[in-house]
């Protein structure tokens, strides 16, 4: 069964560009394509995608309100695209409940890469670029606003849940955390659906944005 995309960008090379590196995949079908946010969140509506990969800067409506109403009204997967790497809007779409981001100038490989493990449902998360991203922003609300997320939040958790967040806000995969911890990837997983659960959270780039503003994680630390 093919992993149904729709491409939302104002630049219509940049979508046409996109549009086919994945449809030349066996498994990847592009339903539809958007110029702007409003026409994204309808063309979500309309063919009940799977994944949408959504710029950020767009008219009528930003990606991010776009972003907002697409998590808040479907299952669909959300994939940031970006022009620049340090960009705080994309921050605000992680917490709108978007799966990651990708720079604009991605390379092939990476993006239907990107594409095939949103889909699967995980987070886009592996990328150094990302975790530098999370780390600056959240260092800056944490400054703005100090004592807004509080260590206590993590107390729901057990010893070995803190230790898979903290391992996941480094950025580990479920076999690195597992291989880390002595433990089957099954165990992991289990952790890791936990730590979700208890703390209200929608996905692991979630996951990494609370431990940080936590402080379980501080800015810069390997």
């Amino acid at each position: 069964m093919s992993i149904r995309v729709v491409v939302a960008d104002d630049q219509e090379l940049v979508r046409a560009g996109f549009g086919m590196i994945l449809d030349a995949q066996d498994d990847i079908e592009v339903v539809a394509e958007a110029g702007n946010g409003e026409e994204a969140v309808a063309a979500v509506r309309r063919h009940a995608p799977d994944v949408l990969l959504l710029d950020i800067r767009m008219p009528v409506m930003d990606g991010l309100e776009a972003a907002r109403r697409v998590c808040a009204q479907s299952g669909c997967k959300v994939v940031m695209l970006t022009t620049f790497d340090l960009d705080e809007y994309v921050y605000e779409a992680l917490y709108a409940g978007a799966s990651g981001f990708l720079l604009k100038d991605v390379r092939r490989d990476d993006l239907v890469h990107a594409v095939r493990v949103v889909a699967a449902g995980d987070s886009l998360l592996a990328p150094a670029v990302t975790r530098r991203l999370v780390a600056d922003i959240v260092r800056c609300r944490r400054e703005q606003a100090a004592g807004a997320a509080t260590p206590q939040r993590l107390d729901a958790l057990t010893a070995r849940e803190t230790e898979t967040l903290r391992l996941l806000a480094r950025g580990l995969s479920n076999a690195e955390i597992a291989t880390t911890l002595f433990v089957s990837e099954h165990t992991v997983k289990t952790h890791v659906s936990n730590v979700l659960g208890k703390l209200g959270l929608r996905d692991r780039v979630q996951a990494v944005i609370c431990a940080y503003e936590t402080g379980l994680v501080a800015p810069g630390s390997p």
